[in-house]
């Protein structure tokens, strides 16, 4: 089950569980739409790509909470021009 982290790794912006906003790659890494648009699409911690995260249904949040766990990972962005160098240009499925 998907955790739903509560904010953006990169600025820390609040991504609640109904956020449209929220963007994951497949660990989970947690960033809003701006921060993975800026990181051209690539994964400062694993190099994967990003997706919107799913909004889990109002109805099921008691029995199924989001973490309320923040990650703050702010990204040095000449460290990651360097990495996302290696993956920018490859679809997120053949890196």
């Amino acid at each position: 089950m998907l955790e739903l982290r509560p904010s953006c790794e990169a600025c820390s912006r609040p991504l609640p569980p109904s956020s449209a906003d929220a963007r994951i790659c497949s660990f989970e890494c947690t960033f809003c739409a701006a921060c993975a648009e800026r990181l051209e699409n690539v994964c400062p911690n694993c190099g994967g790509g990003f997706y919107p995260r799913p909004v889990r249904p109002k109805v099921l949040l008691n029995r199924y909470p989001a973490t309320g766990v923040r990650v703050e990972k702010p990204v040095d962005s000449r460290v990651h021009a360097d990495f996302c160098s290696l993956y920018r240009h490859m679809e997120p499925q053949h890196r």
